[in-house]
């Protein structure tokens, strides 16, 4: 397949050509699959060190490595010259996972994702991107994730008349995700404290090769709004994972919401309820960064 390498070079090429939200845009139908093959010891041990996973010399994969494993089959879809939205700056919103059975470390899986919908968003325009996961044809796998262009829009406009300008440009420059502004988060009590160093972003992204400048240096970083790097999603809902699940393979599905992004360095408190599914990640001030809710089947 294409290198990762290469979609990156692309993504970086083309995405100042790209107009989100015209007229018409539509959608390519295609269905990447990468062929059966199971993960490399290597870069599965460095994902389970940095997301905080117990390392185990075997066992079922963390239920967010799949998504990563993808990740590769995303950026080939998205920096493709028929996707109508600029890869760079994209901004992941929310994901569903849900794991139909553990899958052992050793297993080999068949990856297939392709684009569903392509939704207009009060801050711009939302694909939902969709990845499964498949052993000798047996889905056991799959995930829906959100992934937010940011542009002009008519809703955008009529706020920005009713903000004062200072209020309206540091609000431009903090949220990432927009999905439930506004909302009170659960009142949950506080399990763990996380100091994140600066270049968490560069970390995770050699890790898992999401290099969107956006995580990796506070310069690029300002070019699409934030004052500073700003953590994976993906990055934050593993963490919380690794601290909610005794064993990986143990979760069977989960929901995130990513509500405000984490600027780099930061130092965040992990909460969750004491006997159930719910769980949040907020920083000292309060602030929500990630909403969330887990279940164990298996």
């Amino acid at each position: 397949m294409t290198s990762l390498s290469a979609s990156l070079v692309r993504g970086a090429v083309t995405s100042p050509f790209k107009h989100p939200g015209r007229p018409g845009a539509t959608l390519p139908t295609d269905r990447l699959t990468l062929p059966a093959a199971p993960a490399a010891p290597g870069a599965l041990a460095a994902y389970r060190r940095i997301c905080g996973f117990p390392a185990p010399d075997s066992g079922p994969l963390p239920l967010t490595y799949p998504h990563v494993l993808a990740f590769p089959l995303a950026m080939r879809l998205m920096t493709g010259r028929d996707f109508p939205l600029p890869v760079v700056g994209l901004v992941h919103t929310w994901i569903e996972i849900s794991g139909h059975r553990p899958i052992p470390s050793g297993e080999s899986l068949q990856l297939t994702l392709y684009a569903d919908e392509l939704t207009p968003h009060r801050r711009g325009t939302e694909v939902t991107m969709v990845t499964e996961a498949r052993v000798g044809g047996e889905l056991v796998w799959e995930s829906r994730s959100g992934y937010l262009s940011r542009h002009a829009t008519k809703a955008e406009a009529v706020e920005a008349e009713a903000e004062p300008e200072a209020e309206a440009a540091e609000k431009a420059m903090t949220e990432a995700a927009p999905k439930g502004e506004g909302e009170e988060a659960p009142a949950l009590p506080a399990v763990a404290e996380w100091r994140l160093p600066g270049d968490l972003g560069r970390r995770y992204g050699a890790v898992s090769g999401d290099r969107n400048p956006i995580h990796l240096h506070p310069l690029a970083a300002r070019l699409f709004g934030f004052p500073r790097a700003i953590a994976h999603g993906m990055w934050t809902v593993a963490r919380c994972l690794a601290e909610a699940d005794g064993q990986p393979g143990e979760l069977s599905t989960v929901r995130a919401d990513f509500r405000a992004p984490v600027l780099l360095p930061a130092t965040v408190t992990y909460a969750a309820e004491p006997a159930g599914n719910a769980f949040a990640l907020r920083s000292g001030s309060g602030r929500v960064h990630l909403t969330g809710a887990v279940t164990r089947a298996f």
